[in-house]
């Protein structure tokens, strides 16, 4: 389902359900109905802001629904959310097979992880218009496991070839670095929701290892997926949007809607990364034998922009 992502950024919102909607009311004042979303259409919740109120039973019925509650801190990145516990009719074989998986197969699959995601900076360096060379030779380098660590040597060359040699990557830096940290939370919560409705553990990753993250599965599924974030970013700097503003969030949200080529043709890339967490499930489970991960390639949407310019 390709659902609506919902921010609350304002500090004076309070939040609660009634039939089957998600209200949103003025906290202040006459405390006045802002507006109402039906549970059923929303993939995430996004709370942008430190001041917002909601009720218990609300939580409840979004974890039903599997709609994660992002909390977001600092500029913009992820620091807390809450989704449910239950995703999948047979959630504890997968996990069971999810534990069982042997390093062989673990180191296979990160691999193929960090191909892909070369190979989509690859192409966003291309769509804008910088040399693909210095990244596209890496793709075949990559190892089992990647004990080289390509992933690393790709970041470097590809942030200077996309925002120039000033550029760095910083999480707690502002201007492009905000746009980028907003729309990969945007990225995580959702993949954090195709994780979960594939009855897998999120906190049971293939590479990335920090003892403090719950989501480490969730980080290493969405790294192939980041470039068409950064694509996005670079668009709306080449415009002179170069911060967080309410347009430019709107902008970062739509990328979820936004077709990529696929074996199957062009698919959303929230689906995409409902079917890549679905398909890592099955490989776990020894029902196939790769991931279903777009083929490299920007959004459709982006590359129409791109040739009206």
């Amino acid at each position: 389902m390709v659902g609506r992502i919902v921010e609350i950024a304002d500090d004076r919102r309070h939040l609660f359900m009634n039939r089957g909607f998600m209200v949103v009311r003025d906290s202040e004042g006459e405390r006045e109905e802002l507006g109402q979303i039906p549970l059923d259409d929303i993939a995430a919740v996004i709370a942008n802001a430190h001041g917002i109120t909601y009720t218990n039973n609300l939580l409840v019925a979004l974890a039903e629904r599997g709609a994660p509650f992002v909390l977001c801190g600092a500029n913009h990145n992820v620091v807390g959310m809450l989704f449910t516990l239950d995703g999948h009719h047979v959630q504890s074989k997968r996990i069971e097979a999810q534990i069982a998986a042997g390093q062989p197969m673990i180191k296979r699959l990160w691999a193929t992880i960090v191909k892909a995601k070369i190979a989509q900076q690859a192409a966003a360096l291309e769509a804008a218009g910088a040399p693909a060379m210095p990244l596209s030779v890496l793709i075949g380098k990559v190892r089992s496991g990647d004990p080289d660590n390509m992933e690393g040597q790709a970041a470097r060359r590809y942030w200077r070839l996309l925002f120039g040699a000033d550029f760095r990557r910083d999480q707690e830096g502002g201007g492009l670095n905000g746009l980028l940290n907003y729309g990969y939370t945007i990225l995580r919560s959702t993949t954090a929701r195709a994780v979960v409705a594939a009855g897998l553990h999120p906190s049971i990753g293939l590479h990335h290892s920090n003892d403090a993250n719950p989501m480490r599965l969730v980080d290493d599924l969405m790294e192939p997926f980041r470039p068409v974030v950064d694509l996005k970013v670079w668009q709306l700097h080449r415009g002179a949007e170069g911060h967080v503003t309410p347009e430019t969030k709107r902008a970062l949200v739509r990328v979820l809607h936004d077709d990529l080529p696929t074996s199957i043709g062009v698919t959303p890339v929230m689906v995409c990364m409902q079917r890549l967490a679905t398909s890592l499930a099955q490989v776990f489970l020894e029902e196939r034998t790769k991931l279903d991960l777009p083929l490299p390639g920007l959004p459709l949407s982006l590359a129409s922009s791109l040739d009206a310019d």
